[in-house]
């Protein structure tokens, strides 16, 4: 049986200025340069939201995706969810209600459509011979 990558689930802090993205971006860095890496970014605590906070999510979108990952955000608070309509970038960024609704995101979503592209054909296939 097939093992999955983890999903990993950071909260983001309060404050996502300068320094706080700066600060922010140092912890998540490792986990970035994994090989395809799955994260879920939560931003239910965040309060105050600029255009660095935006910027370094964009980062973080932009290399998780060179090494075949993603980056996904979650439990959007009121101002965050503000901030990325007025920049626009939430238009780039999968976002859910909910941690776990993201997290689930990456499960199945592979091997759901390879179990139905090979089933589905050899079923009717199969239904169609035995009407025959």
């Amino acid at each position: 049986m097939e093992t999955s990558r983890p999903v990993i689930v950071k909260r983001v802090p309060q404050s996502l200025n300068l320094r706080q993205a700066r600060i922010f971006l140092e912890e998540v860095r490792p986990l970035l340069e994994h090989d395809r890496p799955q994260l879920v970014f939560d931003l239910s605590l965040v309060r105050r939201l600029d255009a660095a906070g935006v910027e370094m999510l964009l980062f973080c979108m932009q290399e998780a995706a060179r090494r075949d990952g993603d980056l996904k955000l979650a439990s959007l608070s009121p101002h965050a969810r503000v901030v990325l309509d007025l920049t626009r970038a939430g238009r780039l960024f999968e976002i859910y209600a909910t941690s776990s609704e993201a997290a689930r995101s990456f499960s199945g979503f592979l091997p759901n459509m390879v179990r139905q592209f090979y089933s589905e054909p050899d079923e009717e296939s199969g239904a169609g011979r035995d009407a025959a």
